[in-house]
């Protein structure tokens, strides 16, 4: 009779955090900067995400792309985002259960009521540290969209905007589209 109770053997902390959300039940939660975080959007959040889904799509599908707001790993970091949109190639989405910010063609985070700080701060830092070539922000308290492009280690060289809400925000190629932000 084995009276030892069970240990079981992680490799690190990082492991064992992204572990436990990927096994969470109930809220949505991802983890930002170490620190598990429930992600309860609202409906004006929702709408703010789905007109630019809406306006993405035909474009995406021509891409062979699709998007969504699955998880983002970023390894070697107590990160694990979900992003309120990513774009990224079907092929790469069809059986994964994350993929990685660099795998994307374009990020789009949309400011909660509650804290804007983490989509303005630290996960653009960390979208551009991981290589996400593009990344859409539309702050809500602000009223403003801001494309960072260029991705490097310390950050997006190049920003486009911000724009108010109502200004036509242009992606760039692969996408080559305006974006219509008059209703966010």
């Amino acid at each position: 009779m084995n009276t030892h109770p069970h240990v079981y053997a992680v490799d690190d902390p990082e492991t064992a955090l992204k572990y436990a959300i990927q096994h969470h039940r109930g809220d949505r939660v991802h983890i930002v900067e170490g620190r598990i975080e429930s992600m309860r959007p609202s409906w004006g959040h929702e709408t703010a995400a789905d007109q630019i889904r809406n306006q993405i799509a035909p474009r995406v599908a021509e891409l062979g792309c699709v998007s969504g707001s699955g998880n983002l790993d970023l390894p070697g970091s107590s990160n694990w985002y979900i992003p309120d949109v990513a774009v990224v190639p079907k092929a790469l989405a069809k059986d994964a259960l994350a993929l990685l910010p660099d795998q994307t063609l374009l990020i789009i985070e949309v400011t909660p009521e509650s804290n804007g700080d983490t989509d303005r701060i630290t996960k653009r830092r960390r979208y551009a540290e991981y290589g996400a070539p593009l990344y859409l922000l539309v702050d809500r308290q602000e009223e403003t969209c801001t494309l960072y492009s260029h991705p490097g280690r310390l950050g997006y060289t190049q920003v486009n905007g911000p724009h108010p809400f109502g200004t036509p925000v242009r992606l760039p190629e692969p996408f080559g589209l305006e974006l219509d932000t008059s209703e966010l």
